[in-house]
């Protein structure tokens, strides 16, 4: 017999209980993010200002729209979150079958911050959004000591500009 596939990181990762989807609605800045994305690691000193808009589906899918400027151009990135098998878990499947991204809902103060936690094969990256573009410093530990637990460090971690943020894009700018 084949041993068992070890566990993936996320499967560690709790989501957080008692959520209601609708607190999660509106508008999110995107703060932080660790991943060891190669590409992250490179472009860093180009990161732009993203903001997310949440619209629950359906009483149990997100429907999310990114706007980040790409060459000084505002674009929406359209993505459907589908449930996953339990509260807090999310699917985004990709075009192709080999493309889904697993999402949960770690830790979230639906007021004032929400950390997700997106998982593509074996890699791991944590987000950090606020309500607003800036959080606490308490919200910022706690991020990231999140970070640390699933294995990722502070040479991984990224912080997002506070301003120039997008708040809509024309219709040649919509990916979905």
């Amino acid at each position: 017999r084949r041993p068992p596939p070890p566990q993936s990181p996320l499967e560690k990762v709790a989501a957080q209980e008692g959520l209601s989807l609708h607190q999660l609605s509106g508008k999110w800045f995107l703060v932080g993010m660790a991943s060891r994305c190669s590409h992250l690691a490179e472009h860093s000193h180009q990161l732009e200002a993203t903001t997310m808009m949440v619209t629950v589906l359906d009483g149990q899918s997100l429907a999310i729209s990114t706007f980040r400027k790409l060459d000084r151009m505002c674009w929406e990135i359209r993505q459907h979150y589908l449930p996953a098998q339990a509260p807090g878990r999310f699917l985004l499947k990709g075009h192709r079958k080999s493309s889904k991204l697993d999402v949960v809902v770690g830790e979230a103060d639906p007021s004032s911050f929400i950390i997700l936690y997106y998982q593509k094969g074996r890699s791991i990256s944590v987000k950090l959004y606020g309500r607003t573009s800036l959080v606490s410093d308490a919200v910022v530990d706690k991020f990231e000591q999140r970070v640390r637990a699933v294995g990722l460090s502070e040479d991984v971690t990224y912080y997002f500009p506070t301003y120039g943020f997008c708040d809509s894009a024309d219709e040649f700018h919509v990916l979905d």
